[in-house]
């Protein structure tokens, strides 16, 4: 057997999964639209639904159901509606720049409207265009909204109109924290000041609510955090690359679970768990509400129409606020690229949204052995030289005895031909003689096939590095390779790849069937066909491993022909 073919055959295969994957991402089926007539409300008072927002005549659509008081709760979640918001909201914005972000927030509702990741350009043609992740533009819409809910009392949810103190905000020189607070009160005299807390070298936004209740009695509060995005659109996908954008959560059950936002309708992604958090994550970014891990949250998602949104959030317990107290509530919202190092101290399982899939036990020290040779030649292109060379010298065993038994089939190469003329179409005769060869020669046809297969979940999970680390976007190698996240755009190492795999069947033994032969052949164009669209980076890799393959084959397929 050829056990070079296994390896392409499994290769083949796991390119077609990927285009069959990106096409039901694009064509696939969709659920019907969802209905515009609300849940009905459970586990809260009768009142719940008529309860004054903000000077609204009903509850918004966009909002979570109020949570009751913990001594009269009767349901564990709030059932939640699925209608549209389509007021426009309008209000002054506050623009706050520190090293690493520049945010707007919005007076209404305290929204953030805007992220801008100043260290990570939009390309590297526009060096002074940073990265937009959230934005409320209707082509780009992705915002985190929050707010607090009540059942007995007026509360500030994302729809209040907050006063606010000024309306830009710059992290000066020797300057590690900017305090931005908005402020709104009730007519009964509920007093909450909602203040975002952003820091030097972070892309974690702290939020404070600190309230003051004088409005004669007390007052049950819950706060709810949610993003809302837009549905994904052809520009946000790369051809023949599926990255996931979606909804991802984090329950004490289940450290990392995604929701495709064709499912943010089911009813059943309503869970309640002690810390955790609920994000929305795209290719190389993040975005995700985190809220104190020993505070008990329940996770929601909506689908809304008119325009059609996605919102996945969380809503925490209510607390009581005794007339004439303060109270003091928190939360997190990370808005950023997915570092792995960094988002590990931010939340637990917060690094699992750099998903490298079910063979992370594999990726996940091909990523440290990545960056420990990166530390060391400064470029992540040689990197990827270097992890490929430790790979091959780990495997050296393995492929050697794949190798050898290659050689010593090519050998028979001469006597299966002659079998062939022989018994012509008699399948039976010639599968008999063939083995009867094989066994005087003491050669056995399976006898690679295991080191390659120990070797391709290797390469599938340096395939999901290469893909999903967020330190190769934008990262040149050499020469014209000025991005290795991007295809080569004059197709140099997608040939050279084609080359070496030309010359690597030329090394193996040529199938005895001519028309396996001729299909053979054409194996190295349609791989340089595929390969052309992949980023430079997992090209490069392919390429280098090829190179020290043919040299390893070489050599030892000369060793073995010598032999006497």
């Amino acid at each position: 057997m050829d056990n070079q073919r296994i390896l392409l055959w499994a290769a083949l295969g796991f390119l077609l999964l990927q285009v069959w994957t990106s096409w039901q991402l694009d064509y696939g089926p969709r659920p019907a639209p969802v209905a515009d007539n609300p849940v009905a409300v459970t586990g809260g008072s009768d009142t719940t639904a008529s309860i004054n927002q903000e000077g609204s005549a009903v509850g918004r659509e966009d909002l979570p159901t109020p949570v009751v008081g913990a001594r009269n709760r009767t349901a564990e979640t709030s059932n939640l509606p699925s209608q549209s918001d389509q007021i426009e909201q309008k209000g002054q914005t506050i623009t706050v720049t520190t090293d690493t972000l520049r945010v707007e927030i919005g007076s209404v509702g305290g929204d953030i409207n805007s992220a801008s990741l100043l260290l990570y350009p939009t390309s590297l043609q526009t060096p002074d265009d940073p990265f937009v992740l959230l934005s409320n533009r209707e082509d780009q819409y992705f915002v985190a909204q929050s707010g607090l809910q009540s059942v007995n009392a007026d509360a500030p949810s994302h729809h209040a109109e907050f006063s606010i103190e000024k309306t830009e905000y710059f992290l000066a020189d020797g300057q590690d924290e900017i305090r931005v607070p908005l402020t709104w009160t009730s007519e009964s005299g509920l007093t909450v000041t909602k203040t975002f807390i952003f820091q030097r070298d972070r892309y974690l936004i702290d939020l404070e609510y600190d309230i003051k209740n004088t409005t004669g009695a007390s007052v049950n509060l819950n706060q709810y955090r949610q993003l809302r995005r837009k549905p994904v659109t052809d520009d946000e996908t790369q051809s023949f690359i599926y990255t996931f954008i979606g909804g991802v959560v984090s329950t004490a059950e289940d450290a990392y679970t995604k929701i495709d936002f064709d499912d943010f309708s089911d009813i059943t992604n309503t869970r309640q768990t002690p810390g955790g958090w609920a994000a929305i994550i795209e290719h190389y970014f993040a975005s995700a509400w985190i809220p104190h891990q020993d505070e008990t949250s329940t996770i929601y998602t909506k689908a809304l129409s008119s325009p059609q949104r996605y919102i996945i959030g969380l809503q925490s317990e209510a607390i009581e606020v005794a007339d004439g107290a303060s109270a003091l509530i928190s939360t997190s919202l990370f808005v950023g690229p997915k570092i792995q190092e960094r988002m590990r101290e931010i939340a637990p399982h917060l690094d699992l949204t750099v998903d490298y899939g079910f063979l992370s036990v594999i990726a996940k020290p091909i990523f440290w052995l990545l960056g420990k040779i990166h530390s060391i030649v400064g470029n992540w292109g040689w990197a990827i030289v270097g992890v490929t060379m430790c790979i091959k010298l780990l495997f050296y065993k393995l492929s050697e005895a794949s190798y050898r038994s290659m050689a010593r089939m090519r050998k028979l190469q001469p006597q299966l031909a002659s079998l062939k003329e022989r018994y012509g179409d008699d399948r039976a005769k010639m599968g008999q003689a063939t083995m009867d060869l094989y066994k005087k020669e003491k050669v056995n046809p399976l006898g690679g096939c295991l080191p390659i297969m120990v070797q391709i979940p290797v390469f599938i999970s340096l395939y999901w590095v290469l893909l999903e680390s967020v330190e190769l976007r934008q990262a040149p190698w050499i020469l014209w390779i000025e991005d290795l996240s991007l295809m080569d755009k004059y197709y140099v190492l997608p040939v050279i790849m084609g080359i070496t795999m030309f010359i690597q069947q030329k090394l193996n033994p040529a199938p005895v069937d001519p028309i396996q032969a001729k299909v053979f052949m054409f194996m190295p164009l349609i791989f340089t066909i595929f390969f052309a669209f992949f980023p430079a980076g997992l090209v490069l890799y392919w390429v280098v491993n090829n190179t020290l393959s043919i040299a390893q084959q070489y050599y030892i397929t000369r060793h073995v022909l010598a032999e006497k």
